[in-house]
């Protein structure tokens, strides 16, 4: 066999296992998506679907990683095809913490629907759910047409999601001082900021894995973190 020939059929395997990364995206995204919605709708049924969807995200990881060790015994890449293949196993890993921290957030509208509900404290979390969804969506798009740019330009905006996230801790100490009967919710809305606070993380981890599959180093400078209220 060729060194053409075999340089072919890794294209064509990591082009398949690529596909199924886009595929695990676009799950988590849409999970994002879904548990803020649920959360701020108080809908149970769809908070029900993200935490069931999450199997198919969990498959889809398992199937990538047996497909990445499957092209590294068969093709044994060097260099710049092994790298992707690290940086693809990586991306994938990241995308199934989002889509637990996703799944989180929907376990706890399931408590949540049955508690009071703290008016106007749900709307602020959905627009920084929101806003990762977005980075999510960017970051994908910078794998895929490997776009360091892009990647670049989300690794730099997490810095607005710890914003909003100290901006939300602000608020629901706010609402528990004013009412009692807040606090135990607040406090489940809390930790699905944190949650959301966690997937901008793991959004801006994988920005710096493109960066690292394109340019072969990762970013040299630290990406820019506000200061968090509860650290």
């Amino acid at each position: 066999m060729n060194d053409q020939h075999i340089a072919s059929a890794f294209d064509r395997d990591l082009e398949g296992i690529q596909a199924h990364v886009m595929k695990m995206g676009g799950l988590v995204e849409a999970a994002i998506g879904d548990a803020a919605t649920s959360m701020q709708n108080r809908d149970e049924e769809l908070a029900a679907e993200v935490r069931k969807g999450d199997k198919a995200v969990d498959a889809l990881e398992d199937l990538i990683n047996e497909q990445c060790a499957n092209l590294i015994a068969l093709r044994a890449p060097a260099a710049v095809d092994l790298r992707v293949v690290l940086s693809v196993m990586k991306i994938a890993s990241n995308l199934e913490r989002i889509g637990d921290y996703a799944k989180n957030m929907a376990k706890r509208t399931a408590v949540l629907v049955h508690m009071e509900q703290v008016e106007g404290a749900h709307s602020s979390l959905r627009r920084m759910a929101q806003e990762v969804q977005l980075m999510l969506k960017d970051v994908l798009d910078a794998f895929i047409q490997r776009d360091v740019a892009l990647a670049q330009d989300v690794l730099e905006r997490d810095q607005n999601i710890d914003q909003m996230y100290n901006a939300l801790f602000r608020e629901f100490l706010t609402f528990m001082m004013e009412d009692p009967r807040h606090i135990t919710p607040c406090m489940h809305l809390h930790f699905m900021a944190k949650n959301t606070e966690r997937m901008g993380d793991h959004v801006t981890a994988i920005a710096e894995q493109v960066i690292y599959l394109v340019t072969g180093s990762m970013p040299e400078e630290a990406r820019p973190k506000a200061t968090r209220l509860d650290a």
